[in-house]
């Protein structure tokens, strides 16, 4: 049974304030869904919408879940320099800073009106590039896990190499770190119809002895823990026994 979802939107795509109204459909689905530990981590380029005390009037208000509050930082070449300004400020209000690379200079890689950019690639050398630019983003600190691994997957582009060699440094340097990778079920509502990240990844991540917490990557509010039966299975089918969850940056593991 797995009960935390450590990645939501409940601004969406969309500079939406957090108010009680915002917020409340998101502790009535959590319980439905039978969540403990649900962290909101809207997009670092919304920042000015994370009203803070709403949400601690939120959070302290509800009882069948344990609600924290998170951001999810991406290499947005337009905002990021204010994000990490914004979470540098409130990082000892933060319970969990979650890292993502969405952008290859200026190309929104995963956005669908963006997709036929692909075809300027060699899909080899794109792979290298993307997990470059993960890694410069682990280097730049904050984080305490990484979302959606290979999301560069997105559309159904696969390399010709094996997938290990692309990982293989970024995993020394997430292992080097002490981050989380979470296992999420977003990849099954999208193209390639297959979580992130595949399975030679996951197996690599389970060798390694890397913590991971499990998501959904929610944007409303009604797919918190989307596919979660599903994910399940997958993790039994690696073996893992725990996921992980934060309180102000501090990492406990619970049981599956």
């Amino acid at each position: 049974m797995l009960s935390s979802d450590y990645h939501n939107h409940p601004q969406g795509h969309r500079d939406l304030p957090y108010t009680q109204e915002v917020l409340q459909p998101w502790a009535d689905y959590a319980k439905a869904a039978n969540l403990k530990d649900v962290a909101l981590t809207d997009h670092g380029r919304y920042h000015p919408g994370i009203n803070l005390d709403e949400f601690f009037r939120f959070r302290d208000k509800i009882k069948d879940t344990r609600f924290k509050l998170g951001i999810e930082i991406d290499n947005d070449p337009e905002t990021s320099v204010a994000d990490y300004k914004w979470i540098e400020d409130n990082y000892d209000k933060l319970d969990f800073v979650l890292g993502s690379v969405h952008f290859i200079d200026d190309w929104p890689f995963d956005h669908p009106q963006h997709k036929d950019r692909y075809s300027e690639w060699d899909i080899d050398k794109l792979y290298v590039r993307y997990f470059e630019e993960m890694k410069k983003l682990i280097n730049k600190g904050y984080l305490d896990g990484l979302a959606h691994l290979d999301l560069i997957k997105i559309f159904g582009h696969r390399p010709k190499t094996e997938i290990t060699s692309f990982v293989k440094d970024v995993m020394k340097l997430i292992k080097e770190k002490g981050l989380t990778i979470e296992m999420s079920t977003a990849g099954w509502r999208k193209p390639i119809n297959e979580q992130y990240p595949q399975g030679e990844i996951i197996q690599i991540i389970k060798d390694m002895e890397i913590p991971i917490t499990t998501a959904s990557d929610a944007h409303t509010a009604k797919d918190l823990g989307h596919s979660y039966d599903r994910l399940c299975e997958v993790l039994k089918k690696y073996g893992f026994k725990n996921a992980a969850v934060f309180d102000n940056h501090k990492m406990k593991l619970l049981p599956i």
